[in-house]
Protein backbone atom coordinates (compact mmCIF):
# COMPACT_ATOMS: atom_id res chain seq x y z
CA UNK A 1 0.00 0.00 0.00
CA UNK A 2 1.44 3.07 -1.52
CA UNK A 3 0.38 6.36 0.96
CA UNK A 4 0.38 9.20 -1.34
CA UNK A 5 -1.64 12.43 -1.17
CA UNK A 6 -1.34 16.19 -0.84
CA UNK A 7 1.78 18.29 0.33
CA UNK A 8 2.25 18.21 3.96
CA UNK A 9 3.13 20.60 6.70
CA UNK A 10 6.15 20.03 6.09
CA UNK A 11 7.35 19.97 2.71
CA UNK A 12 5.12 23.31 2.67
CA UNK A 13 7.75 24.43 5.69
CA UNK A 14 10.90 23.25 3.23
CA UNK A 15 9.47 25.37 0.16
CA UNK A 16 8.98 28.37 2.16
CA UNK A 17 12.29 28.63 3.57
CA UNK A 18 14.13 27.54 0.47
CA UNK A 19 12.15 30.05 -1.61
CA UNK A 20 13.44 32.63 1.08
CA UNK A 21 17.33 31.37 1.50
CA UNK A 22 16.95 31.35 -2.33
CA UNK A 23 16.28 35.00 -2.90
CA UNK A 24 18.22 36.23 -0.23
CA UNK A 25 21.21 34.04 -2.14
CA UNK A 26 20.56 35.55 -5.24
CA UNK A 27 19.95 39.09 -3.64
CA UNK A 28 24.30 38.37 -2.18
CA UNK A 29 25.24 36.95 -5.24
CA UNK A 30 24.37 39.94 -7.11
CA UNK A 31 25.32 42.56 -5.09
CA UNK A 32 28.88 41.37 -4.74
CA UNK A 33 30.58 43.42 -6.89
CA UNK A 34 33.44 42.00 -6.47
CA UNK A 35 33.35 41.56 -2.64
CA UNK A 36 34.31 37.63 -2.07
CA UNK A 37 32.36 36.94 1.08
CA UNK A 38 29.63 38.39 -0.46
CA UNK A 39 29.45 36.28 -3.31
CA UNK A 40 30.38 32.96 -1.39
CA UNK A 41 27.74 33.58 1.49
CA UNK A 42 24.99 33.95 -1.42
CA UNK A 43 26.33 30.85 -2.90
CA UNK A 44 25.88 29.09 0.26
CA UNK A 45 22.50 30.53 0.64
CA UNK A 46 21.31 28.92 -3.08
CA UNK A 47 23.20 25.37 -2.54
CA UNK A 48 21.31 25.16 0.73
CA UNK A 49 17.92 26.62 -0.41
CA UNK A 50 18.46 23.54 -3.18
CA UNK A 51 19.55 20.61 -0.29
CA UNK A 52 16.19 21.88 0.78
CA UNK A 53 13.95 21.26 -2.00
CA UNK A 54 15.58 18.59 -2.78
CA UNK A 55 14.50 17.01 0.77
CA UNK A 56 11.38 18.21 0.47
CA UNK A 57 10.23 16.75 -2.83
CA UNK A 58 11.46 13.20 -1.91
CA UNK A 59 8.46 10.62 -1.52
CA UNK A 60 8.44 8.18 0.34
CA UNK A 61 6.37 5.15 0.60
CA UNK A 62 4.64 2.85 3.54
CA UNK A 63 4.27 -0.64 2.90
CA UNK A 64 1.86 -2.15 5.80
CA UNK A 65 1.95 -5.89 6.29
CA UNK A 66 -0.57 -7.92 7.87
CA UNK A 67 -0.50 -11.33 9.13
CA UNK A 68 -3.01 -13.66 9.98
CA UNK A 69 -2.31 -16.41 12.87
CA UNK A 70 -4.91 -18.75 13.65
CA UNK A 71 -4.40 -21.79 16.27
CA UNK A 72 -5.01 -25.30 15.04
CA UNK A 73 -6.01 -26.24 11.97
CA UNK A 74 -8.22 -24.53 9.41
CA UNK A 75 -10.11 -25.60 6.26
CA UNK A 76 -10.30 -22.94 3.31
CA UNK A 77 -13.75 -23.15 2.02
CA UNK A 78 -14.23 -21.73 -1.66
CA UNK A 79 -15.68 -18.13 -2.23
CA UNK A 80 -18.48 -18.16 -4.19
CA UNK A 81 -19.89 -14.72 -5.58
CA UNK A 82 -23.15 -14.22 -4.11
CA UNK A 83 -24.61 -12.27 -7.04
CA UNK A 84 -23.61 -15.75 -9.87
CA UNK A 85 -22.11 -18.15 -7.44
CA UNK A 86 -18.84 -18.37 -9.10
CA UNK A 87 -16.27 -19.60 -7.31
CA UNK A 88 -13.23 -16.62 -6.66
CA UNK A 89 -9.56 -16.91 -6.44
CA UNK A 90 -8.89 -16.07 -3.16
CA UNK A 91 -5.66 -14.21 -3.52
CA UNK A 92 -7.02 -11.54 -5.37
CA UNK A 93 -8.89 -9.90 -2.21
CA UNK A 94 -7.67 -6.39 -1.51
CA UNK A 95 -7.84 -4.45 1.12
CA UNK A 96 -9.19 -0.96 0.77
CA UNK A 97 -10.04 1.28 3.08
CA UNK A 98 -9.53 -1.51 6.12
CA UNK A 99 -12.12 -3.94 4.44
CA UNK A 100 -11.05 -6.89 2.52
CA UNK A 101 -13.59 -6.94 -0.92
CA UNK A 102 -13.38 -8.76 -4.31
CA UNK A 103 -14.32 -8.18 -7.68
CA UNK A 104 -16.08 -10.99 -9.70
CA UNK A 105 -14.19 -11.52 -13.00
CA UNK A 106 -17.01 -13.05 -14.57
CA UNK A 107 -20.14 -10.83 -13.15
CA UNK A 108 -18.41 -7.84 -12.19
CA UNK A 109 -19.43 -7.60 -9.13
CA UNK A 110 -17.60 -6.05 -6.02
CA UNK A 111 -18.67 -7.10 -2.46
CA UNK A 112 -16.91 -7.48 0.98
CA UNK A 113 -15.58 -10.43 1.91
CA UNK A 114 -17.23 -11.90 5.70
CA UNK A 115 -16.85 -14.60 7.59
CA UNK A 116 -20.54 -16.21 8.06
CA UNK A 117 -20.77 -17.93 11.35
CA UNK A 118 -20.51 -21.88 11.23
CA UNK A 119 -23.14 -22.63 14.41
Amino acid sequence: MEVTGALDVKAVVGYLAAAVLLFFGVIFAWASRGVPTRLVTGGILILTALAIIYFARRQTSVQITQRLEVPGQVKVQPLKCPNCSAVLDVTKIKISEGVPTIKCPYCGNTFEVTEEPKW
